[in-house]
């Protein structure tokens, strides 16, 4: 597995390819993701119908949305820290749904 250097790297380049269509079954969700930190951002991720949609940007009315600190963020998708502790430890900020946050894991969002 590539280690994912930036945020923008993953969402542009890694995430695509990491997507499990196949896990995402059943998952309608729009996903804000906020990154703080020098190379953080902001994205839009969409998944409908097995598709995977992502642009830079803030949706109005997310189903999810997540805040992380890049350093963070880049330990999970690094596979170096969990999302579920990451949650527990206060370093990842979620509102909205749970358990399809959980099926975001699954579908290789993180």
């Amino acid at each position: 597995m590539v280690e994912v250097k930036t945020a923008k790297d993953f969402f542009e380049t890694i995430l695509p390819q990491r997507f499990k269509p196949e896990k995402a079954k059943g998952v309608e969700v729009i996903v804000n993701i906020a990154i703080s930190g020098i190379n953080g951002g902001e994205w839009i991720v969409t998944i409908k119908k097995q598709t995977l949609k992502i642009k830079e940007g803030n949706h109005d009315s997310p189903t999810i949305s997540l805040k992380m600190s890049e350093k963070d963020y880049l330990d999970v998708i690094n596979g170096k820290l969990s999302g579920e502790k990451a949650f527990f430890l206060g370093k990842l900020k979620l509102k909205g749904n749970i358990s399809q946050a959980l099926r975001l894991k699954d579908a290789g969002l993180f």
